[in-house]
């Protein structure tokens, strides 16, 4: 987004129950109930604490009553006593209704339940002991001011503007790459010749203006789509008892449910189902949580293949949770009910974690439905709650009440070390795709970096909305595909099958660094995937974004392929497949076990700086170490390839003829028309080229370019091929050239067509001159092969044997008896 920032301060009324009452800035009021901020329960009680305002003395919850003193936000904390950690959740009730204001479920007893009440509100906090020891938790309360536009107390509310989606035209990368620079805010949905933006108000719609790129409107009110959109919410919750879906859910989830689906799907299913909570809580003290599925779910090392789906890196994609949490139920249904599903859980195991942001989710899903992308629009909170990027003015306040309003934070999908710095991420504290201060520098993208980093995740998807894609690495078209391509791309081409959406690399829908599979690919070799889901808001209708585009019905894309459901269910299957990872077998005692380690370094891309230069790239270290425990006798362990694709090589094919010899364009005598409105107004000039091919010559690229002399004036390119086709275009605006570039163009006739979009002056026009150049297709390159490092460690954790093991994808390698001397010095036999 553009500069809209302006100083606030945060009027604060801090609240704690003490024994003296409810202490509001020194001011004593008697406290409603009992007068210490230490609640307790004798017993726990299995129950969703935010469902109902219980009795007072229900079995296994305690409450204390207490009055909002403000217009805004009132944030109740829970923290463990004195080492007994247990499991308790926390609600806030409005005390007439019965209503439910705010909620918290984690898996520990570190809950934080934030939402907006009025001042003079009468409120009933809630604590429910879910299940351990622990029989007393603390509690703290804190209200913030809030004007009723979002804006600190103090600060003047901002008039309301209209915000609106555009599409631009980006026909080539520079265009993008020019548009990324604007600090407007991009979407996900885009493909070769345009991109989605959102244009939040007046200033934003001078920048794209004054950029000369091209652009015409998609959506003219984006509030009024925002308050529509939660007004069929409502409708289908109403009339709809359940849903296709696995849980039968009719609408989007809060944090809370989220937090308390998951671990009842633990309790209910022991032996397959484990909950857990990642290593690191967020800037705001939540923790974040996830499920592992799979048969005798709690032998974590027992060397099956990983598959990892997961959601909301991004707050406002709130289908990109609930999809992730459907593939959970649909897992623990199928197992039971479903043979072919039972069979691949038996042969996998399954990690789900469906909120990656809960900090930004729970700020986006508690705010209220204005969708005008304004700073205040906690709704369309994109980032995490990292404050310290901001400027000193804009770092004070919580993340749902600050001065930097929802612009505050980074992007956690441009925070990964995997070619960090470069080209496709914001470099300033406001800009949507904010990339931080460094790489992993959140603690939400170090959480999924240590599962993957201590796992074999052999299998990933990360789940965003929204633009009916399905992506895969390298997010930067000049870092080569990978030599994993071929199979890679027929793994997306197959997903793309069943939900029906665009299959390409990530740079085809634009430059973007520091993305999860760009890390966790390139470091691991584990397959790793982005779907945009859907392709028509960051959270659609719930009967469109969610049921359709997971069941696979209309108005789905994937209508009648199977959906997203289908597409997790192959994934799934490619998991289980141990042709798409590597495997180790061998021999070693039970109670002994396995690790295998190795760590390396990584350049990130050079770093580009706000003032428009750039510093030598910073070298990240990573370390993989995972663990196998071996039953006894043979073994059999999944893992990715020993080579990470960084080194292993680039994908390419060689040359099998020269490349044909660049051709200059003939201009037409004279100068055509202007024309704003082609191919609607037909009038351009039309200049034939022909590509040669095999066994003449061989073209791995084409490059067409046009240049004018003055920048003032502006022509725009067009090629198609001989059926008539739209193959490439350059239409940027506000330069003196354009270019087209076709890969691996067919042999045949084309056309370039040239639009004489301006002329500055009429009267004394601005004539171009055209040329086509080809280039050879590049040869793969191979890198040096690496080794993992395998070590053996007896029941008292001595290590007693340690070999090194090279292996492929799709290999499997005997490693003997690793566990004996003898076995280390044998040679490790290929078995296929």
């Amino acid at each position: 987004m553009g500069s809209r920032l302006r100083s606030a301060v945060i009027a604060r009324s801090g609240v704690a129950l003490g024994a003296a009452g409810l202490v509001v800035f020194g001011l004593t009021v008697p406290a409603a109930t009992a007068a210490d901020n230490v609640l307790r329960a004798d017993q726990a009680v299995t129950r969703a604490c935010y469902s109902s305002l219980l009795p007072r003395n229900a079995r296994g919850a305690d409450q204390r009553e207490i009055t909002s003193t403000v217009d805004g936000l009132i944030q109740a904390r829970l923290a463990p006593q004195s080492g007994a950690e247990g499991d308790w959740d926390l609600a806030v009730f409005d005390k007439a209704t019965g209503g439910v204001v705010a909620g918290s479920s984690a898996f520990r007893s570190r809950e934080l339940a934030e939402s907006f009440v009025k001042k003079g509100q009468q409120l009933v906090v809630q604590a429910c002991r879910y299940a351990g020891s622990a029989r007393t938790v603390t509690l703290g309360v804190d209200f913030l001011a809030l004007t009723k536009q979002g804006t600190p107390t103090g600060t003047a509310a901002p008039a309301a503007e209209r915000a609106e989606m555009v599409r631009v035209e980006t026909p080539e990368r520079k265009d993008k790459q020019h548009l990324l620079g604007l600090g407007l805010d991009v979407t996900e949905k885009a493909d070769a010749t345009g991109v989605d933006v959102v244009l939040a108000n007046d200033a934003d719609r001078k920048t794209l203006r004054d950029s000369g790129l091209k652009f015409n409107t998609v959506d003219p009110d984006l509030s009024r789509t925002s308050r529509d959109n939660a007004a069929k919410d409502v409708a289908y919750a109403q009339k709809t008892p359940a849903s296709a879906l696995p849980s039968g859910r009719t609408t989007y989830r809060h944090l809370y449910e989220y937090e308390y689906e998951l671990k009842e799907l633990a309790r209910k299913n022991p032996n397959l189902v484990r909950a857990f909570t990642a290593a690191e809580p967020t800037i705001e003290g939540r923790d974040v949580v996830g499920i592992e599925i799979a048969t005798d779910v709690n032998n974590l090392a027992d060397g099956k293949a990983i598959d990892f789906v997961m959601g909301v890196h991004h707050a406002r994609e709130w289908p990109a949770g609930e999809h992730a949490i459907e593939w959970a139920y649909e897992l623990v249904n199928g197992y039971r009910a479903d043979p072919s599903i039972r069979s691949l859980v038996g042969k996998t195991r399954n990690i789900i974690v469906p909120i990656v942001n809960p900090d930004g989710f729970s700020i986006s899903r508690e705010a209220e439905p204005k969708g005008d992308f304004s700073r205040f629009d906690y709704e369309m909170k994109r980032k995490t709650c990292e404050p310290a990027d901001s400027p000193p003015q804009f770092r004070t306040g919580v993340c749902m009440a600050n001065p930097g309003g929802a612009q505050r934070g980074t992007d956690p999908n441009r925070n990964y070390a995997g070619f960090w710095g470069g080209n496709g991420a914001g470099l300033n504290w406001n800009s949507e795709t904010f990339r931080g201060s460094q790489p992993f520098s959140e603690p939400e993208t170090r959480n999924i970096r240590d599962i993957v980093s201590k796992r074999q995740v052999t299998n990933l998807i990360t789940l965003h909305t929204f633009s009916g894609l399905v992506l895969r690495p390298p997010g930067v078209a000049d870092v080569r595909p990978p030599l994993d391509e071929p199979t890679f791309k027929a793994l997306g081409d197959k997903l793309a099958s069943r939900n029906g959406y665009t299959s390409e690399p990530s740079w085809g829908l634009y430059d973007t660094t520091g993305t999860t599979e760009d890390w966790s690919y390139w470091a691991t070799g584990g397959y790793g995937f982005t779907f945009e889901i859907g392709t028509v808001a960051f959270h659609p209708p719930y009967q469109d974004g969610v049921v359709a585009e997971y069941t696979g019905v209309a108005p789905a894309l994937g209508a009648g392929k199977g959906g997203n459901r289908q597409a997790f269910l192959d994934m799934l299957a490619n998991t289980a497949d141990p042709a798409a990872h590597s495997t180790l077998i061998g021999s070693a005692p039970r109670g002994y076990q396995l690790k295998l380690h190795k760590t390396f370094q990584t350049p990130t891309s050079p770093v580009l700086q706000p003032d428009g230069t750039t510093k030598p790239p910073i070298y990240v270290t990573d370390t993989l170490d995972s663990t196998f425990a071996p039953t006894g006798g043979r073994f059999a362990w999944s893992v990715n390839p020993s080579t990470r694709p960084y080194v292993a090589g680039r994908y390419g094919r060689d040359p099998q003829g020269p490349h044909q010899a660049g051709v200059d364009l003939v201009n037409p005598p004279g100068v055509p028309a202007e024309n704003t409105s082609y191919p609607s107004n037909p009038v351009a000039e039309s200049m034939p080229f022909t590509v040669k091919g095999l066994p003449e010559v061989d073209n791995g690229r084409v490059d067409v370019s046009v240049q004018w002399a003055s920048s003032n004036d502006d022509w725009d390119l067009f090629i198609f091929n001989s059926a008539g086709q739209l193959v490439g275009q350059s239409a940027s605006g506000g330069t003196n050239s354009e270019r087209a570039t076709l890969f691996d163009p067919p042999p045949g006739n084309y056309t370039a067509v040239m639009v004489d979009f301006d002329q500055a002056d009429p009267a004394h026009p601005d004539d171009w001159a055209g040329r086509v150049d080809f280039a050879s297709p590049l040869p793969t390159t191979y890198g040096p092969k690496e080794a993992y490092t395998l070590t053996c460690s007896d029941r008292i954790g001595r290590t007693v044997g340690m070999t090194d093991v090279f292996v492929d994808r799709g290999q499997t390698i005997d490693v003997g008896e690793v566990c004996s001397t003898r076995g280390n010095k044998q040679p490790h036999r290929l078995v296929n």
